[in-house]
């Protein structure tokens, strides 16, 4: 959930700027064979409809005013100018970061006693320095985590000499760079990712002549590295020019060995197809189970290789299991804003469930977005006592937002319009600009270990199936982006009691079904500490799993999949709050997978009846299976 925005790609204008959203009809261009006028009721209809018509178009609005229409079309000149600033700049806001920048300088300039401080860490980082090049006790160490620096070579001449200039200079940023008193604390962290982010790029690893790996490898080949990295980077410098997208690493197909769990799409609309997998048990619980994936991914980072999915885990455990897969949108999806994706999505989904198993509770489950949307979703319907959750589990998921990690220190109202702009002039948020920000977020191994491994020491990335999953990125809508930033990361409206559906406010802590929430230990996304602060909101029983791993490699953790671990927590009703790291404390590591602790919790809150699978679908009551799993809006580019 996320971002930086890095714009990595050109995008035309591809909607009329007509207002403050666009007047569009959810329509997608690559789907369009699949969703045509003849394919019935609407997307609100009850259940028994598989293929919801378009909605129906809206009232013209009145002419505006003559001094209004002027003032919009002032709006719109500045607003244009901004959106392709925004391209050139990777969709970082030059102003949020200059401010960044000033802040931090008059302050600085306020504070001699920092200034004496940063002059002499500058002498002694500088004796530091002559130690370490003459291979004495006291030089510099590279940081924990930093594997730039791993190989032999880095302790010889002249190599040692360029590593300890570079991690001396790392060094003294670090401190420059830390807060100075009085200075807005998002500038301070804004100013100290920028400064790592250009010391990143300089570093001596990055270049062949100052990298002992490198060179090495290039006089054992005899500079078959360097020909190889040559035609490496022309292959990714044409597909980038060329706007082509990066092919699926070879080996992987989906359906075939990837998202392969056999199923049937049992349902349709403009904003989702919902799945019904297979049973592979002769009995299942009488309890199905119901997830909702981020519309960030694609649905199947949940069902990729056979080995590594949690959605045929949770089948051959004996469940009924629904999942939806989003459509990947475009410009014509400007306007469908976060409510869409709570009415059209998660409660749509809900609704074909107890449709083809009447009678029964739902274990909901969402992943990362997902499980935000699931959350409002859940606080919604207890609002309006609605009992169908027999559990809600929550993957990666956050619902407060205060200490919602690295992404927010770029979430200010200057950084927000701007990025504002650029959606309004694309009409969604581009998939390579998203990927671009995950990885500036980790710019050390994502983006420059990446480019030495393929650009220098010629190495083709080894294809797994997280990696092809990876390649497949999505688009989100301008508005739902939009009202996703402002309303959860930048005003925390969910948590804070401020958030409002369909006009009256909801709260976490109307929830009574129990809760499964699982955060994972390196989450540079979601961090566990944020994921945790559930138990602020809500009373209800609570089990909590921190799990080995990051964002995605946490999640999936099938059992048997080695140097897994994990710690488990459970809290009664109105029990007590544990901060985090007391909770961490008071939990010791337990080996293996947590998928087992949550199967356990779903059976245990089922009511332990094993029946014959439901049907595939509901065809009598007009929810016919329309297509063979994974369906076709996983296959949207």
């Amino acid at each position: 959930m996320i971002t930086i925005y890095a714009a990595l790609r050109h995008s035309d204008s591809a909607v009329q700027h007509h207002g403050e959203y666009h007047e569009v009809s959810m329509t997608s261009t690559p789907t369009a064979k699949t969703r045509t006028s003849a394919e019935a009721p609407a997307a609100t209809a009850a259940p028994a409809a598989n293929v919801p018509a378009r909605p129906a178009p809206k009232p013209k609005a009145p002419a505006l005013a003559a001094p209004q229409a002027a003032k919009r079309r002032y709006q719109n000149i500045d607003r244009s100018i901004r959106a392709k600033n925004a391209q050139l700049t990777n969709g970082v806001s030059v102003n949020a970061s200059h401010a960044a920048w000033m802040d931090w300088a008059k302050h600085i300039a306020q504070a001699p006693g920092r200034q004496q401080e940063l002059a002499e860490k500058a002498v002694e980082n500088s004796r530091k320095l002559w130690l370490g090049m003459m291979g004495l006790s006291g030089g510099f160490e590279p940081r924990k985590g930093d594997n730039r620096f791993t190989h032999e070579g880095w302790n010889t001449p002249p190599y040692n000499a360029w590593k300890q200039s570079y991690l001396a200079l790392e060094d003294w940023w670090t401190a420059a760079t830390t807060e100075v008193r009085g200075m807005r604390h998002k500038s301070s962290d804004r100013v100290a990712f920028q400064a790592q982010q250009m010391l990143d790029a300089i570093s001596p690893s990055n270049f062949p002549l100052t990298n002992p790996e490198v060179m090495s490898k290039t006089l054992e080949t005899g500079g078959e590295n360097l020909a190889a990295g040559a035609r490496n980077f022309f292959e990714d410098f044409i597909r980038e020019i060329s706007d082509e997208k990066e092919p699926m690493p070879e080996g992987f197909q989906i359906g075939d060995n990837i998202a392969c769990t056999p199923g049937e799409v049992v349902f349709r609309n403009e904003l989702m197809e919902l799945i019904q997998y297979t049973p592979t048990t002769p009995k299942v619980h009488a309890e199905p189970i119901l997830i909702v994936p981020a519309w960030i991914m694609k649905y199947y980072i949940l069902d990729l290789s056979e080995k590594n999915s949690l959605i045929r885990y949770l089948v051959s455990q004996g469940y009924t299991v629904f999942c939806i897969s989003w459509v990947n949108p475009d410009a014509s999806y400007a306007n469908v804003g976060l409510d869409d994706y709570r009415k059209n999505g998660v409660m749509a989904a809900l609704d074909v469930v107890t449709t083809i198993v009447p009678d029964q509770k739902v274990h909901a489950c969402g992943y990362c977005l997902g499980g935000t949307i699931l959350s409002i979703a859940a606080a919604t319907m207890a609002r309006d006592d609605d009992e169908r959750l027999a559990s809600v589990s929550l993957l990666a998921a956050q619902t407060d937002f205060t200490e919602a990690g690295e992404v927010m220190m770029f979430l200010d109202e200057s950084q927000i319009a701007y990025l504002e702009d650029m959606m309004w002039d694309q009409g969604y948020l581009d998939q390579d600009q998203m990927a671009g920000a995950f990885e500036a977020l980790r710019a050390e191994d994502l983006i420059w270990a990446r480019a030495i491994r393929k650009y220098l020491l010629g190495e083709q990335e080894k294809p797994f199936d997280i990696s092809a999953w990876n390649a497949d990125a999505t688009r989100m809508p301008y508005k739902m982006h939009s009202e996703y930033l402002r309303a959860l990361f930048l005003e925390n409206r969910l948590s804070g009691g401020r958030y409002a559906v369909e006009g009256k406010v909801i709260a976490l802590r109307d929830i009574v079904a129990p809760f499964f929430v699982v955060g994972t230990e390196k989450d540079h996304i979601a961090p566990w500490k944020s994921v945790y602060k559930i138990g602020l909101f809500n009373g209800a029983k609570h089990t909590f799993v921190l799990t080995s791993g990051g964002h995605n490699s946490g999640i999936l953790s099938q059992p048997g999949h080695p140097r897994r671990h994990y710690r488990i927590g459970h809290r009664a009703e109105e029990y007590h709050y544990m901060d985090p790291d007391s909770w961490l404390a008071a939990h010791d590591i337990q080996q293996g997978s947590w998928w087992e602790e949550w199967e356990t919790f779903l059976s245990g809150n089922s009511s332990g009846e094993m029946v014959d699978p439901p049907s595939t679908g509901a065809p009598e009551k007009g929810l016919r299976p329309l297509g063979a799993a994974p369906g076709t809006y996983v296959h949207q580019q």
